[in-house]
């Protein structure tokens, strides 16, 4: 509601462009990895027959699952380096990648530890089987985190995702913790590189503490001292379309939050339905110190039953998160293109972005051109533009192209661009981007598909 929220007296200005650490951290952890092949290395006297082969590249595979399981837990600890000024998607699409790698690894490790066993005693490989998993120390909680990380990794599948609940999926994936501590100790147990090697030792328990305080710190701590400092609550809620809802919460202190338009929140609602998930939600207009917005489109269960909250319910909030903001621009123009709910975030950005600013609204109908009364007052107010696509008379879609972005927008190549939509609609318009000549490092774009 643009009564809700007082525009700015003056244009904005341009803060510096601030480059992305992705390189950095990417680079310590592909070091991490060959510093665990180096430990192997230096662990290791000598290789003999197939046997020796077959146990050391077990060796070797296991060290770089245990470490990828570390680096797994602190992709997801929400750390700000990685959650504000990576990106949460891409931090997103990082710990993906990553768990497949773990998955990949932890089967090796089991099936070449297990033949290199096998040939060395000349036993049958389910006859060494049965004895590693019942005689050998901390095999067992080993054999039950190994359970606990396939489980992860079956329901963490594409195909398997988009059929089961997101509340099962998440509690899966909480039991990660669980499978990393109870796989941790047999690591020390079995693994001849920390046998008598207390430097080795010691940094991998450093590793894992390490990774361990990270947890505790960003998701457990920050949060409960952000809510009991901050205090927030539904102010009211607002239709703003057929099916799309804004929730004005209120608390104290907000601005030292430090939230920036583009920026996100996870969201709890503590009322029956809600209270037992966190979703992301965009802030569709710039934070003020005592008001957040938000603006949801009913998708599902969840997000539909947003639109009955009442004035007064206690909110959870966890952020803010994002780096699609203004500090990752580094030229004057902007170009902001959104499809549907995608608009939310950009809401924000039109107003506050320093320089020339033109949105690009996608949507269906006119009916489904949520806050279109406020974009249009910011369009006046600072002297932007903005531009609708929507579907013909017929439900025909428009093409969007380089062509017609070309006309429509002077010196495209020249722009930032801010992309939030439906994930087909941003990997499409990523696609026309890229062919319009607008390199990859001035697209800002995040996704909530994680």
């Amino acid at each position: 509601m643009t009564t809700v929220y007082q525009r700015r007296a003056a244009p904005p200005t341009a803060p510096a462009p601030r480059r992305s650490p992705a390189d950095a951290v990417l680079a310590v952890l592909w070091g991490g990895a060959a510093a665990v092949v180096a430990l192997w290395w230096n662990g290791t006297a000598a290789v003999v027959g197939a046997a020796g082969w077959l146990t050391g590249a077990g060796r070797i595979a296991g060290l770089l699952c245990g470490y990828a399981c570390a680096v797994l837990v602190a992709l997801m600890a929400r750390a700000p380096l990685l959650e504000r000024r990576i990106g949460s998607d891409r931090v997103a699409r990082w710990h993906a990648r990553a768990g497949r790698y773990t998955v990949c690894l932890l089967v090796a490790h089991i099936v070449l530890i297990l033949a290199g066993y096998a040939a060395q005693d000349r036993a049958s490989l389910v006859h060494e089987t049965v004895t590693v998993v019942l005689d050998y120390p901390d095999m067992l909680k080993a054999t039950a985190g190994t359970v606990i990380l396939f489980a992860v990794g079956v329901t963490s599948a594409r195909a398997v995702r988009r059929r089961i609940r997101y509340e099962f999926w998440y509690g899966v994936h909480l039991l990660t913790y669980a499978a990393v501590f109870l796989a941790f100790f047999h690591q020390l147990t079995l693994g001849d590189q920390f046998n008598g090697r207390p430097v080795a030792t010691a940094a991998w328990y450093a590793l894992y503490l390490g990774v361990a305080a990270l947890v505790l710190w960003y998701r457990v701590l920050v949060p409960v001292r952000l809510n009991r400092r901050h205090r927030m609550r539904v102010e009211s809620v607002h239709e703003e379309a057929p099916g799309v809802y804004s929730v004005v919460v209120r608390g104290y202190r907000l601005d030292e939050l430090g939230a920036l338009p583009g920026q996100f929140f996870r969201w709890r609602f503590l009322t029956p339905g809600l209270r037992g998930t966190s979703t992301p939600y965009s802030l569709s207009a710039p934070p003020r110190p005592d008001l957040l917005r938000i603006t949801v489109k009913a998708l599902g269960g969840h997000s539909a039953a947003v639109a009955l909250l009442r004035p007064g319910t206690r909110v959870w909030a966890e952020g803010p998160y994002g780096a699609m903001t203004a500090e990752r621009g580094a030229s004057h123009r902007s170009l902001l293109i959104g499809a549907g709910v995608g608009i939310t975030p950009l809401r924000a950005l039109f107003e506050t972005l320093p320089g020339e600013v033109t949105l690009l609204y996608r949507a269906r109908s006119a009916r489904d051109l949520a806050l279109g009364g406020e974009l249009e007052a910011v369009a006046r107010w600072r002297g932007a533009r903005v531009l609708y696509l929507l579907n013909g008379p017929h439900g025909e879609r428009p093409a969007l192209t380089v062509e017609w972005l070309r006309a429509q927008v002077a010196d495209l190549a020249g722009h930032d661009v801010y992309l939030c939509g439906p994930h087909s609609f941003a990997q499409e318009l990523y696609g026309v981007l890229r062919a319009a000549g607008i390199p990859d490092r001035r697209i800002h774009h995040e996704s909530f598909e994680l």
